[in-house]
């Protein structure tokens, strides 16, 4: 299911904008968003609200990285819009107390209210705090990393054989979602959804994450009391985001019922022990609240399955482009390869953690991916008081600030004249061995300062297992003619998915 813009702009516009200033700035071709008489650059950016992330891209090449917006008087859409690397590091890290999320983030993100995605100062050190511990825990990685190589083993791999078997193109982007839904699910209730499986049940709950998402990004670009007018109505997106939140939290309470039952079995001797996520939290009196819960655990499915899934789904989308990429990977994988036990004709090589992290060349090709497509295209923060940027703009107590991490990674007076290659090379040392080091704010897929990503290694750990295992025992082909762009999300989910098709490699 996704978000008809059409309509909810056509709603939005009739609130907020006077449509003949919108058509004309259609027609506008400046490359700067038009500063308009009462509505300001408003219309310039919902009439690229399609193409936002490269019309930003076009803004900040003709601006030095960084511009102001303004909407309309009364909306309190006051921006400071930058991709500038030293601009990120004050705000992520000098001047960090200065720019938190801030209330405006926390009211747009509500859905998630209290959990650590959109809580700042002494309640987010306190989880934060929490949650660290809880990925430290040799039981519980040890969990995930099983969890991983098990779908892949049992699930991903048949499935892709299958699929391989028919010649009959898929959408790859679909079966990732898929994946990650399970891969995210398991660890954290301790019990797997089985969305991939060969029956592919509905992915209803899938859908309501992504709709999450959309509905976020279409607050972003409203003023506060258009969407809130929306969710009092009960009308437009507002109403598929509360139709979504009902449906995730009837899935969690269904989880959490089959969590009870494995439970029950293990203390009855059924079953060994697991561990799971959600434990980490009932234990504590501090997580009673089931609403609290709720958006804890939404929080983490939002981020365990988004930023991967989507990530793998670009990596697939570079490699499939650069077949010469792919031979040195794969060339990187012969040794290890080489050394495990293959039973039998067609049995597939799986990859384990160990055996993939020192591949650097592996990691260059994800990070490459990840510079270019960043699964979360933008970071929203709040100035608390005035400051002067190191690119010299003034920012202003409640300003909002957009840092746009899409951008970014196009800059070439960042990454160089070839920022638009899709080149590994960069990220290694010259001798090749090993990757050379790129600052946090340079590099912001996972975040930087104090809230750089606590996940990154499983995350990445997880990438490089099913990139290594798919690659190693699939040739993987683009459909021709499909058009390759994302939706408008708070995530770059491809509008019309990935077609492509796999065939059985013969090593």
């Amino acid at each position: 299911m996704s978000i008809l813009l059409s309509q909810e702009l056509l709603i939005s516009t009739a609130l907020v904008v006077l449509v003949p200033l919108y058509y004309l700035c259609l027609r506008n071709q400046s490359v700067l968003p038009t500063n308009w008489p009462i509505l300001h650059m408003f219309p310039s950016f919902m009439s690229n609200l399609h193409n936002l992330h490269d019309y930003f891209t076009l803004v900040f090449a003709g601006s030095g990285h960084s511009f102001r917006a303004h909407g309309p008087p009364g909306s309190g859409m006051r921006f400071f819009i930058t991709c500038d690397p030293a601009n990120v590091r004050h705000i992520f890290t000098t001047n960090y107390a200065n720019f938190p999320k801030g209330t405006r983030f926390a009211d747009t993100f509500d859905i998630l209210d209290g959990s650590l995605f959109t809580i700042d100062g002494e309640p987010w050190r306190r989880q934060r705090t929490k949650v660290k511990g809880l990925l430290a825990s040799p039981r519980l990685v040890a969990s995930m990393v099983a969890c991983c190589c098990r779908k892949v083993e049992n699930d991903l791999l048949p499935l892709f054989t299958h699929m391989s078997n028919t010649n009959i193109p898929f959408d790859m982007q679909h079966m990732m979602s898929r994946f990650m839904f399970d891969l995210a699910a398991m660890p954290l209730f301790g019990v797997d959804p089985g969305l991939l499986s060969s029956e592919m049940p509905p992915m209803v709950v899938a859908v309501a994450l992504d709709i999450v998402m959309e509905v976020v990004c279409f607050r972003h670009m409203m003023p506060s009391y258009c969407w809130k007018l929306m969710r009092w109505l009960n009308i437009g997106p507002e109403k598929k985001l509360n139709v979504a939140h009902t449906l995730l939290r009837r899935f969690i309470k269904e989880m959490m019922e089959r969590r009870n039952i494995k439970t029950w079995q293990v203390n009855n001797d059924e079953e060994e022990e697991g561990v799971d996520i959600v434990s980490f939290f009932l234990d504590d009196p501090c997580y009673a609240n089931d609403d609290l819960f709720c958006a804890i655990t939404i929080g983490y499915m939002l981020a365990a399955r988004d930023t991967v899934g989507i990530a793998l789904t670009w990596i697939c989308y570079n490699l499939a482009q650069n077949p010469n990429i792919i031979s040195i990977i794969r060339n990187e994988l012969s040794p290890v390869a080489s050394h495990k036990v293959v039973a039998g004709v067609g049995t597939m090589v799986i990859f384990e953690p160990d055996e993939t992290r020192s591949l650097s060349y592996l990691r260059a090709a994800l990070y490459e991916t990840l510079r270019l497509y960043p699964p979360a295209p933008t970071e929203l923060k709040t100035v608390v008081a005035d400051d002067t940027m190191p690119s010299g703009h003034e920012v202003h107590a409640g300003d909002a600030i957009f840092i746009s991490l899409h951008s970014m990674g196009r800059m070439e007076g960042i990454w160089g004249k070839d920022c638009l290659d899709y080149n590994p090379d960069r990220w290694l040392l010259k001798d090749g061995n090993g990757l050379r080091y790129v600052p946090p704010h340079k590099f912001l897929a996972f975040n930087s300062g104090p809230r750089m990503c606590l996940g990154k290694e499983i995350a990445v750990m997880q990438m490089m297992i099913v990139v290594a295992s798919t690659l190693w025992n699939f040739d993987v082909h683009l459909e021709k003619g499909q058009s390759i762009e994302p939706k408008a999300s708070c995530i770059l989910e491809m509008k019309n998915g990935l077609m492509v098709k796999l065939k059985k490699r013969e090593v």
